[in-house]
């Protein structure tokens, strides 16, 4: 008996460290790749449970965190939007909180502060509604310049009032986008010239401004147009089924979004994925 009891002493505190961790929420801001937007055809699509922020808890418990999304995005919104839109969303993510009422970055806000607390992360998906524009346009740089300001000073103000609202320690991860213009360098209208404006575009313009903005309040800038290959060289060629040689940037977008297809911005489940993955490892391990 004595030995028994030993044993159960010394099993239950590990027992007790083995309890998980309590879950928290994982609050998700933005516009339709926050909201997990899929193409189906040219011209077609529809919001999916297949996003990077429905991806990211499944992701974060190898690293010992337990989320639970609470998901304001809405399709569509650009940076201004996303600070004055106060109607109903067109396009909101599936089982995402109604705040018809409230613009969004109101809506997260108060639920941030309602649930200090129990925050583990929030996550920022905006900017790219406001320079996707500019690829139609006869002069794009100048273009996408005079948008990176205003997403500079929009992107500012959101990520000053998440932290405000979230407090100092909460974790927040601004990301920004595949190149998918890269995949004008195939297609009826291919445009090569703009394809390799626009890594100019990112690699310059619009992800510096993005990254100033969120490390400014101490959150995390995730570089998805990087790790995605947007910068890799345009002479080096590969295969692309079924049969042409590309630069490997571009099979690379051709691969992790509908645009070589559709001509649709939008992820494929495995660019979502990856966008998922870089946010975890954001993460401390616990």
């Amino acid at each position: 008996m004595l030995i028994l009891g030993l044993t159960l002493a010394l099993a239950l505190p590990a027992a007790a460290q083995a309890k998980p961790k309590p879950t928290r929420y994982l609050v998700s801001l933005g516009d339709s790749y926050a909201t997990g937007y899929q193409a189906t055809a040219a011209g077609q699509g529809q919001n999916t449970r297949n996003g990077f922020a429905n991806q990211v808890p499944k992701l974060a418990r190898a690293r010992g965190h337990r989320f639970k999304l609470v998901n304001f995005g809405c399709a569509g919104e650009s940076t201004t939007s996303l600070l004055e839109r106060m109607t109903a969303c067109g396009a909101e993510t599936l089982d995402g909180p109604d705040y018809t009422g409230r613009t969004q970055i109101a809506a997260a806000e108060r639920f941030l502060r309602r649930n200090r607390r129990k925050i583990g992360l929030v996550t920022v998906a905006v900017g790219g509604n406001d320079v996707t524009r500019c690829a139609l346009e006869a002069d794009p740089i100048a273009c996408v310049g005079t948008a990176v300001q205003q997403i500079h000073d929009n992107v500012g103000q959101i990520a000053q009032r998440l932290r405000e609202a979230a407090g100092k320690r909460v974790r927040i991860a601004g990301i920004t986008y595949p190149d998918v213009i890269l995949g004008k360098w195939i297609g009826a209208d291919a445009d090569q010239d703009l394809a390799r404006l626009s890594v100019v575009a990112f690699k310059s313009l619009i992800n510096p401004a993005l990254e100033q903005a969120y490390t400014a309040v101490k959150a995390r800038f995730v570089d998805v147009t990087a790790a995605t290959g947007a910068y890799g060289s345009l002479e080096e060629l590969t295969p692309l089924p079924p049969d042409q040689f590309v630069p490997v940037p571009v099979a690379r977008v051709c691969e992790l979004t509908y645009y070589c297809e559709f001509r649709d911005i939008h992820a494929r489940t495995n660019g979502y994925r990856l966008i998922a993955k870089l946010i975890v490892k954001t993460l401390p391990k616990r």
